[in-house]
């Protein structure tokens, strides 16, 4: 069966930026500060695509409270801007990608696990808001990813069928959110090799960057 996508529906962290070594190294950071030390590639394999508050919860247990898991949350994300602010800049290829898909009346969204101040970090300040008919993004939706509700959100926006969307992603637990709303996947391997997503059977394409991509051949794909 052949389904024209309708949608495209971009992560932002490592999928927009290539930003994810960033955000790992102002966790590793944030948490030795606090005497805890983790491994740098399982704790991405384990957090990327989560949203923050849920990885400070799962780390520092029940007895911390709400308020202050909204506040060291803050606290770590500031660090990241920080740390990642004098490298930002969008993945090669997206401009030409998003240009000829809007070019073909394709609707556009960003579905990020990021809060609110991340999101203008990234899409304000390097002038891509406009380019995306909506944003959703942490503040949004009650859970992260691997929990479809993002990327169901973000084609609840655009009214679209959630079959007829593609989704960009970086990560196994963004592809995982993506499987389970019944989208296909893009992979962009900007933190991860190409096995990393083997078992994942909504992957349509495996690419370095937006440069090896055709609106075409998406938007075409047969399932």
């Amino acid at each position: 069966m052949t389904t024209n996508a309708r949608a495209f529906i971009f992560d932002m962290d490592g999928t927009i930026v290539d930003n994810m070594a960033y955000h790992t190294k102002s966790w590793l950071e944030f948490f030795a500060r606090r005497g805890k030390l983790y491994e740098a590639d399982a704790f991405f394999r384990e957090t990327a695509g989560a949203q923050g508050r849920e990885i400070l919860r799962a780390r520092l247990g029940p007895e911390v409270s709400d308020e202050e898991i909204r506040e060291l949350a803050l606290e770590k994300d500031a660090l990241y801007r920080e740390m990642y602010g004098p490298y930002r800049r969008a993945i090669e290829g997206l401009d030409g990608l998003v240009t000829g898909a809007r070019n073909r009346g394709i609707k556009l969204a960003v579905a990020t696990s990021a809060p609110p101040l991340n999101i203008v970090f990234t899409l304000d300040e390097l002038d891509l808001r406009a380019r995306f008919d909506t944003v959703v993004g942490a503040a949004d939706v009650a859970h992260g990813k691997p929990h479809p509700d993002v990327f169901l959100k973000a084609a609840e926006r655009l009214g679209v069928d959630p079959a007829d969307c593609i989704v960009f992603e970086d990560a196994p637990m963004g592809v995982e959110a993506a499987r389970r709303a019944g989208m296909r996947a893009v992979v962009i391997t900007t933190t991860l090799p190409a096995e990393a997503f083997a078992e994942y059977d909504n992957v349509i394409r495996v690419v370095n960057d937006y440069a090896d991509l055709s609106v075409d051949d998406l938007c075409s794909n047969s399932r």
